[in-house]
């Protein structure tokens, strides 16, 4: 899938779970992770987070909801129980996203919210861990978004091999312009002939 996300977390208090987060956005693939008004401990962020991803994905500190910064065209995706959120199962991903989640004894604020452009809910009987919501937030954006065999019917593994993963763009530039290179020195030859 082209496109891109990342994951952000609003007023969270525990750095280990933000560190979780951070973590689980780096396997998953994710772009650059962000917190908002969050009370982070540099220190135990790096305890959780034992892949090294300061080194690969970048982390960015907003105080504010108001200077909180996404790039252009990226849609914002609040994770938060509400009776009107689309069900994260039913939600179809925006190609370019950030997801962002709230504290763990809380939620998003009215601000957050007020920003967002969707609002999903994961469909369990209570909150889950803020680092468990995010890490299944993006496995969903993975499978949803991803390129795999179709389940099979019956229990077990695809019974279908994976898709090819064939660009729907065609070769690239260098290809077009050796082969146009080529049929002129072909059609050069001919008419030499």
């Amino acid at each position: 899938m082209r496109g891109y996300f990342g994951m952000g977390v609003e007023g969270i208090s525990k750095s280990r779970n933000v560190g979780a987060i951070y973590r689980t956005a780096h396997a998953f693939g994710a772009s650059f992770v962000f917190s908002v008004q969050a009370a982070l401990s540099v220190h135990e962020l790096k305890q959780t987070d034992t892949s090294g991803t300061a080194g690969s994905l970048p982390f960015y500190e907003f105080d504010t909801v108001g200077t909180m910064l996404l790039p252009k065209s990226c849609a914002l995706v609040g994770i938060e129980i509400t009776d009107d959120a689309v069900e994260l199962p039913s939600f179809h991903h925006p190609k370019i996203a950030a997801y962002v989640l709230g504290p763990e004894r809380g939620g998003l604020s009215e601000e957050m919210v007020a920003r967002c452009d969707h609002i999903v809910k994961i469909p369990t009987k209570f909150s889950l861990n803020v680092g468990l919501a995010g890490a299944l937030v993006m496995y969903d954006r993975l499978q949803s978004t991803g390129n795999f065999a179709r389940r099979p019917v019956m229990p077990g593994g695809p019974t279908e091999p994976q898709p090819e993963k064939v660009p729907s763009f065609g070769p690239p530039l260098w290809v077009r312009k050796e082969r146009k290179r080529q049929a002129a020195a072909a059609k050069a030859a001919e008419s030499e002939s």
